[in-house]
């Protein structure tokens, strides 16, 4: 089965051009504190990535003003806006929250303080008016946000921004790294944001905690793809730099591929235990599984709990 699913991606990427595909930028700067390293990414947009690739941000810049798509944890807004300044004159007008977690949502009380209107799912807001919980190390506490950090304007679906000659389309995908992800198009520059959903530097995070489900993970994975083109270059939530189409189907390939093993040992009776202990994901632990804080043993069981039926 592997096998098979393996060729009908590898006809996708057949039938796809490799456009830029770099996970190190193409064109990069180090501020003078050396917190944010900014890269040109296509046509107005650059991404802001601290040199540990967590939280990153997209920028879009332009005579309209600035739009950022996160703004990391709190101590960095003013390498975040000393950064934009590198880039561009213009205001920071609006920062687009792509999910709940602190390290994307962590300079919003900051940043609207300076003017900037803060933009996200209904669910984001809606979370935000508790404690939040990440999965990380077993599930770690942050504080609730302050008032001043709350989304100002909130959609169902979907929302567009018309500014700097972009048409910026924002809109929900199925459940996947949380229940309130985003996705930004940047459609004149060609340019995905893909917040957490994808990463490239480890295995993807299911957020139990916030209504993230691995089944959702796969189909918004196969809404980027759908959306790519040869030319396309996306930003992950973490990772280094930016990159592509192939990029985009090669974590799809891996999330199948474990998946397939992971509900066959279901299906011949296996326990959990015995599923971890036949260690479904060997083949893909020494690329992405060396995050000591998420890797094969917080990944697995997620999966195993999600596809095990009750009785």
């Amino acid at each position: 089965m592997k096998a098979s699913i393996r060729a009908a991606v590898l006809l996708l990427l057949l039938a796809s051009a490799t456009g830029a595909r770099g996970a190190a930028p193409v064109s990069a700067q180090q501020d003078d504190g050396g917190e944010l390293i900014t890269t040109h990414v296509a046509g107005s947009v650059y991404t802001l990535q601290t040199p540990a690739a967590g939280g990153n941000l997209g920028v879009l810049i332009g005579p309209d003003g600035v739009l950022l798509v996160d703004d990391q944890f709190a101590p960095l807004t003013e390498a975040i806006v000393q950064a934009v300044r590198g880039i561009s004159d213009e205001e920071i007008r609006f920062v687009i929250n792509t999910h709940v977690h602190p390290d994307h949502i962590g300079g919003n009380a900051s940043l609207a303080g300076l003017g900037a209107l803060i933009v996200a799912h209904d669910n984001v807001r809606m979370r935000m008016l508790r404690e939040l919980r990440i999965p990380r190390r077993g599930g770690t506490a942050f504080p609730q946000p302050p008032e001043e950090a709350l989304p100002v304007l909130t959609f169902g679906e979907a929302i567009t921004f018309h500014m700097n000659g972009e048409e910026v389309r924002v809109f929900l995908v199925p459940p996947a790294h949380t229940d309130g992800d985003s996705f930004v198009y940047f459609s004149g520059s060609d340019v995905l944001h893909l917040g957490d959903v994808f990463r490239t530097n480890m295995y993807p995070i299911i957020d139990v905690y916030n209504g993230g489900s691995f089944s959702g993970m796969i189909d918004a994975l196969e809404i980027a793809i759908g959306l790519s083109g040869p030319n396309t270059k996306v930003i992950p939530g973490h990772g280094r730099g930016f990159t592509d189409r192939t990029g985009l189907i090669e974590v799809l390939v891996m999330m199948l591929d474990i998946r397939e093993d992971i509900t066959r040992m279901i299906a011949q009776g296996m326990s959990l235990d015995e599923v971890l202990a036949a260690n479904p994901t060997a083949e893909y632990d020494e690329k992405w599984g060396q995050v000591p804080s998420w890797n094969e043993s917080d990944l697995v069981p997620i999966i195993y709990n999600e596809f095990k039926r009750p009785g």
